[in-house]
């Protein structure tokens, strides 16, 4: 029988083996998987000729992937760089041609004009999803910020003239029930959420020192 008989030169017949592209994701991410799930509102079994759980969440996942929020603001005419209230200043106030009357900057931040009951989760369900079966440690959650990109300025002075802000890619690592706000960090690069020495950022920062 010759059909199993080895090839002497295995290794070049080996490298002139041309195998196409793997489905595996092999992208390296500090996300769980399930924090990019949307939420569906559909019963866990269907009937027959109704679509699928599973084929409709993958629909809208890929549909919200298309979507980003700072070309939805522009093609509504709207400059998310101005969206920050800033300190007033005299000197530069901007007036309308006509009249010659100043335009008053924005001073109202956009937490007053916030409406939580359309949100499809609350706080503290968008927090969870952080949290991967069989593990106690919370990762970050992926979303969008509208930050300032001097993060040193930033810090100090989040009203300055000089700051421009812009909407990053951040992961989104607690969230404050008394004011609420959420803590979020930037991604680097490579779209990763790791703190000063490379390590992933987990439970929302807080080390076993505290």
């Amino acid at each position: 029988v010759t059909t199993f008989k080895m090839p002497e030169d295995l290794g070049s017949v080996l490298d002139k083996q041309v195998i196409g592209p793997t489905t595996e994701n092999l992208t390296v991410s500090d996300f769980p998987v399930q924090s990019f799930k949307p939420k569906v509102q559909m019963a866990f079994k269907r009937l027959p000729g109704q679509c699928p759980r599973e084929i409709e969440i993958e629909r809208r996942r890929l549909l919200y992937l298309t979507f980003d929020i700072a070309e939805l603001l522009a093609s509504k005419g709207i400059d998310s760089d101005q969206l920050m209230p800033r300190h007033r200043d005299p000197d530069n106030m901007t007036a309308i041609e006509e009249k010659k009357d100043p335009v008053f900057p924005i001073y109202l931040p956009l937490e007053i004009f916030d409406n939580e009951e359309y949100d499809c989760r609350t706080p503290e369900e968008w927090i969870s999803l952080g949290l991967e079966p069989g593990s106690h440690d919370r990762k970050p959650v992926p979303g969008k910020a509208l930050l300032p990109t001097d993060d040193v300025l930033g810090h100090e002075d989040l009203k300055s003239q000089k700051l421009i802000y812009k909407w990053f890619d951040v992961g989104v690592l607690d969230y404050d029930k008394k004011t609420k706000l959420y803590l979020v960090h930037k991604t680097d690069e490579n779209g990763l959420v790791r703190d000063e020495e490379g390590r992933p950022i987990l439970n929302g920062g807080i080390t076993p020192e505290g």
